[in-house]
């Protein structure tokens, strides 16, 4: 019977452990202790830019809307989180009261960068998730 010491495989050209998996591979098949293939990833950094590049646009393209006051006070922002417009019913203007009527436009431009912030993290956020690294990293 061959003695395998604990610390080191078998000698040969290539080892394999009782399960027939390589010494020197790791448990999804990708040789370890290798550098990761730079045109591939080169061609996933691209890739990712292009895709980031296009959402981006359809991004900026948008608009958002947000409300304050039961829709008394809108107010609509761009993809680039740029105010375009707010829209103030006249029921809602009291010259006795202007705070509240600040305090709301504030609310509804919030209310707008709110979903224009929500909808780039719905569009942009998974991008960099299908980047393989390799081992770049680690």
């Amino acid at each position: 019977a061959p003695k395998w010491s604990k610390k080191s495989p078998p000698t040969s050209e290539r080892a394999f452990s009782v399960l027939g998996v390589p010494w020197d591979d790791s448990p999804n098949g990708e040789p370890m202790n290798r550098q990761p293939d730079m045109r591939k990833l080169m061609r996933q950094a691209q890739k990712m830019q292009e895709e980031l590049m296009a959402a981006q646009s359809a991004l900026a393209a948008e608009t958002f809307e947000g409300s304050a006051g039961g829709g008394m006070v809108k107010a609509v922002v761009s993809g680039q989180s740029e105010l375009l417009r707010v829209e103030i019913s006249p029921e809602v203007i009291d010259p006795e009261d202007p705070e509240m009527l600040g305090d709301l436009v504030v609310a509804a431009v919030n209310s707008a960068l709110r979903a224009a912030g929500d909808a780039a993290q719905d569009r942009l956020g998974g991008l960099a998730g299908g980047l393989d690294l390799g081992g770049l990293l680690g």
